[in-house]
């Protein structure tokens, strides 16, 4: 089976209603394309922000717990973004840009809904690395 950037924003847009974000209600989902398997995430937030998890992060650490090491596709879901929402509104915050670029190459796909595809490289070009 070939899974493509409609399949991925699909299963980004499910995991999205599993969101636990009682603070912002703003729901959020996430599918990590890693090993051929789709890792799904959403967001759960905390009252002590600091402990919230974006859906980036939550489906990325899923491949990871599974045995994953490379990412092959991302795709993210703000289902609550309305059609007018501009894309900064729909974007990865810096700690997912920097997670995502652990674990996939400067080349891999982002798909973010309401916006197009974008590369890793797009969304963090000076990349930390140790």
């Amino acid at each position: 089976m070939t899974i493509n950037a409609p399949m991925l924003l699909t299963a980004a847009r499910e995991a999205a209603v599993h969101a636990y974000c009682p603070y912002s209600n703003f729901h959020v989902g996430a599918a990590v394309l890693a090993d051929g398997r789709i890792f799904p995430g959403c967001n759960v937030e905390n009252a002590s922000y600091g402990l919230t998890i974006c859906a980036e992060r939550n489906a990325i650490f899923a491949a990871v717990a599974s045995g994953a090491r490379r990412i092959q596709a991302i795709a993210l879901a703000c289902v609550d973004a309305t059609d007018a929402a501009p894309a900064s509104l729909r974007m990865p915050c810096g700690a997912c840009r920097q997670v995502m670029a652990e674990f996939a190459d400067p080349g891999t796909p982002v798909h973010i809904d309401g916006v197009g595809t974008l590369t890793i490289a797009d969304l963090l070009p000076s990349v930390f690395r140790l």
